[in-house]
């Protein structure tokens, strides 16, 4: 006799698989196919892959959540499967490689076809400009600006670029209209900024030299609140994935580093300090939360010869106590890395259980517990620029860029190696090295810094 289980019942236990998980259930049966095939379950695996909280059945149309989720994949995939032939190049000159590259145009979630890509950087004239990188054409620039820009960041869902100038001045930009949307005058010097968007809106955080983090809104940079986090300068500032926590670390080494509730920094007492908690280790170097396990964050820590690093994963929990609410870390892995490696510049995480870093030419996949899954040995020479986001990693080496990909669920091989483009661009009568790279679903843009002359901006498309 055939034991049917009820809809809900069969809902909840296909919840708990991945993509490729769900595509096989679907197969059993009719019953099944038509469970596997609900929006609430492409929704939640959408939900758990990108940041689509605020997509609506509006955006989908006709589509569905599943017809949704298999084109964001698709989309995705495009670079990870092209070969070298498939991309086409332009380059530009006269770039200012004192800030970084930034997309103003990001992995748009839509039901549509690839969006343009948008790159935003900064001219030795001190404009900032927006590239169209298909094209590889200047769509707009700003008027040319008196003091050097020393902090460029965007928020690609609202079309918004900000930057930082060396008058401690903070500037909101549309790229479209000539003058920005809001001016703002800092009182000290600001080290790092991230622009984050939430259910409440779109918000701007600064860290700056006498310890403060500010918040403010976008664009009209609205004034939030004012934390005193540290005695010194903020160097690291890090919103968790969901949104719901902050961190932030000191210049000096021997601090130790806070994470944030993000709420009670955007809905700040009057009279009572914001929640926070330390992370017990110091001598932090970098720190990246995982994209999967949204409230789970690896540091990486240097003693200050540089010969001794230290990877630990912390998981970052609110409890109630005494009728109070307290943030709570707790370290669930650790290891040292192995003294014949060389010192790692760079870091990324992935799934919540690997930790990606760069030693010399090698580019190494290690558990949060120490053991090493992968080693790739796709460069002749020392790595010199390394970039990491939910999808892919890319790596740089004298003048030429590697690409690799992360699989689904964190299946074996965990990181695949796609695409190797060797430096066609480069003008071999000039020393340069690639200073800053990253990436979109459809291109890669990178910044290389000669010697003897101006930087160049180098935009990779994809040629459809």
């Amino acid at each position: 006799m055939e034991i049917r289980l009820p809809d809900l019942a069969l809902k909840r236990i296909f919840s708990f698989l991945d993509l490729f998980g769900l595509l096989q259930v679907s197969q059993v049966n009719k019953h099944w196919n038509r469970i596997a095939d609900s929006d609430y379950l492409w929704r939640s695996l959408s939900l758990q892959r990108w940041d689509c909280s605020n997509f609506t059945n509006q955006h989908l149309g006709t589509h569905t959540w599943k017809q949704f989720f298999l084109h964001q994949r698709r989309k995705e995939l495009q670079l990870a499967l092209a070969q070298p032939h498939n991309f086409v190049y332009k380059v530009t000159k006269n770039i200012a490689f004192e800030t970084e590259l930034a997309y103003l145009s990001g992995n748009r979630l839509t039901v549509d076809e690839q969006e343009k890509s948008i790159i935003c950087s900064v001219s030795p004239k001190q404009e900032l400009c927006a590239w169209d990188v298909q094209e590889g054409t200047m769509i707009w620039s700003s008027p040319v600006q008196e003091f050097h820009f020393s902090n460029l960041v965007t928020l690609p869902q609202m079309h918004l670029a900000i930057t930082m100038d060396r008058k401690k001045t903070i500037k909101v930009w549309n790229c479209q209209d000539r003058d920005a949307l809001a001016v703002l005058p800092m009182p000290q010097p600001c080290y790092c900024m991230e622009a984050y968007l939430t259910k409440d809106g779109p918000f701007l955080m600064v860290g700056d030299a006498a310890g403060d983090i500010y918040t403010f809104t976008l664009p009209g940079l609205r004034d939030i609140s004012k934390v005193t986090a540290f005695q010194y300068g903020i160097v690291l500032l890090h919103c968790s994935p969901d949104k719901k926590w902050v961190f932030a670390c000191g210049t000096y080494s021997r601090t130790l580093p806070q994470v944030f509730l993000t709420e009670s920094l955007l809905r700040p007492s009057e009279g009572s300090a914001p929640l926070s908690t330390f992370l017990p280790h110091k001598l932090c170097a970098s720190a990246c939360w995982t994209p999967k396990v949204k409230n789970r964050i690896t540091l990486m820590s240097q003693s200050s010869t540089g010969k001794k690093t230290e990877f630990i994963t912390f998981d970052i929990t609110t409890k109630k106590t005494g009728g109070q609410t307290v943030i709570q870390a707790y370290e669930i892995a650790s290891f040292q890395v192995a003294a014949h490696l060389k010192c790692p510049i760079w870091m990324g995480a992935s799934d919540g259980y690997m930790i990606v870093f760069t030693s010399g030419p090698y580019l190494l996949l290690f558990s949060i517990t120490g053991f090493l899954l992968q080693r790739f040995e796709d460069h002749q020479a020392a790595i010199n620029n390394f970039w990491v986001d939910p999808c892919y990693v890319l790596t740089t080496s004298e003048n030429s860029v590697h690409v690799y990909m992360w699989e689904e669920g964190g299946r074996h091989p965990y990181l695949r190696s796609c695409c190797h483009l060797e430096n066609t661009w480069h003008d071999h009568t000039t020393d340069s090295c690639i200073s800053s790279v990253m990436c979109d679903n459809a291109s890669i843009v990178l910044t290389v810094t000669k010697v003897s002359d101006s930087s160049i901006l180098v935009m990779y498309s994809l040629n459809t």
